[in-house]
């Protein structure tokens, strides 16, 4: 399990170096700066938030308390005081910040602190901490287990392949008993750092197996609020696809309800034109074919009464053929000529006389006329 918590601080590591590398730190808080004077001030207070830092010292008579950049202190306690006393005067003071946000660093003089500028090479990067750790002899007058040591990697430029790294040291007869009456006092220092006028040097000298284990519950917060946001961005998300998922299903349901209703149609259209096309040829074919009634009016009435016919025929081009008998049938042409419906009248084969009747036994053929149609609707009106 530890070295998996080592490997993930170390991931951790670099990506906080990466990002404090990149140009995106500075742009932010030069954009924050850019952005705060226009928020009204009720807002830029109730919204603001982050780490305060205070910094308590050993003075001669006791201890002090002040916040870091500022020179004022906020409280003096005195060793002759009671410890609940002092402890209580340093509760008090540190109670103005959120305790999430509160931290506390231990700092010491200068002179008591050995600090040494290193060229390491860009290998140690990933685990500063301990490859310093093994020259400790080297670097420092001190065995390694008589010292806390903290080591930064300073932004200086240097050689190809090489980055600068400050190394600060103080004995551990110096660190533990101050360490040790802080947390009789109630306080468990964030670091322990060197004093640079009112700032901070920079470098943390604490030792890991002492630094406080602090449960950051608005990091949890902010954390459970980012996971629920993804999840609500996928929900919405999916949400969208499925609705569009179900409209696509109901247009294409609709589509093809259209299209069956548009096939139906269409063989509607085709059976229409088809019978259009067959009735209009029966018109046609009725229209271009010979009427069998005005011919058979027209011959009744050109024929004389003794003759009658014993066989008809009108065929769908015209020809007209009929057989009869009459006692003069040489005569028949005659009373056909002139036949607004019957046309190029002639006899087909010889003339014969039939001993039953005494008549003359014929076969005339002839052309059916069409009329008009204006002659034909006049001769109806008639």
């Amino acid at each position: 399990m530890s070295t998996l918590q080592d490997a993930s601080q170390l991931q951790l590591d670099r990506l906080r170096r990466a990002w404090r590398g990149s140009a995106l730190p500075g742009f932010l808080r030069w954009w924050g700066n850019e952005l705060a004077p226009l928020v009204p001030v009720r807002w830029r207070s109730a919204f603001a938030g982050g780490q305060r830092w205070y910094v308590v010292e050993r003075v001669a008579e006791g201890w002090r308390l002040r916040r870091a950049g500022e020179g004022g202190s906020l409280v003096d306690v005195a060793d002759v005081d009671p410890p609940e006393h002092r402890a209580g005067l340093l509760a008090h003071a540190l109670a103005e910040a959120d305790p999430a946000d509160r931290r506390v660093a231990l700092v010491l003089p200068a002179t008591q602190v050995l600090r040494r500028r290193l060229v390491l090479p860009l290998a140690a990067r990933d685990n500063l901490r301990q490859v310093v750790g093994f020259d400790l002899d080297r670097q420092t007058p001190f065995r390694a287990e008589d010292i806390h040591y903290g080591v930064r990697e300073l932004q200086e430029t240097a050689a190809e392949g090489r980055f600068v790294a400050e190394l600060a040291a103080t004995p551990r007869a110096t660190l533990d008993p101050l360490l040790d009456e802080l947390v009789a006092l109630g306080i468990h220092p964030d670091r322990v750092d060197v004093g640079q006028g009112e700032a901070l040097a920079g470098v943390d000298l604490l030792p890991p197996a002492r630094a406080p284990r602090r449960v950051d519950r608005r990091r949890r917060l902010n954390a459970a609020l980012a996971a629920a946001i993804v999840l609500l961005v996928f929900a919405a998300m999916a949400a969208w696809l499925h609705n569009r998922n179900v409209a696509l299903e109901t247009m294409t349901a609709t589509v093809e309800s259209m299209r069956a209703d548009a096939q139906r149609v269409s063989a509607l259209r085709q059976r229409l034109t088809e019978s259009a096309g067959a009735s209009g040829f029966l018109a046609r074919k009725k229209t271009e074919s010979p009427s069998i009634l005005p011919v058979l009016d027209e011959l009744t009435h050109r024929l004389p009464d003794d003759t009658w016919l014993e066989r008809f025929t009108l065929n769908a081009t015209g020809q007209l053929g009929f057989q009869g008998q009459s006692p003069q049938a040489a005569r028949l042409i005659d009373a056909l000529k002139g036949a607004r419906t019957i046309g190029e009248p002639s006899f087909q084969g010889t003339i014969q006389s039939d001993p039953t009747s005494g008549k003359e036994r014929f076969y005339m053929q002839a052309k059916a006329v069409m009329p008009k149609q204006e002659a034909v609707n006049a001769h109806e009106a008639r």
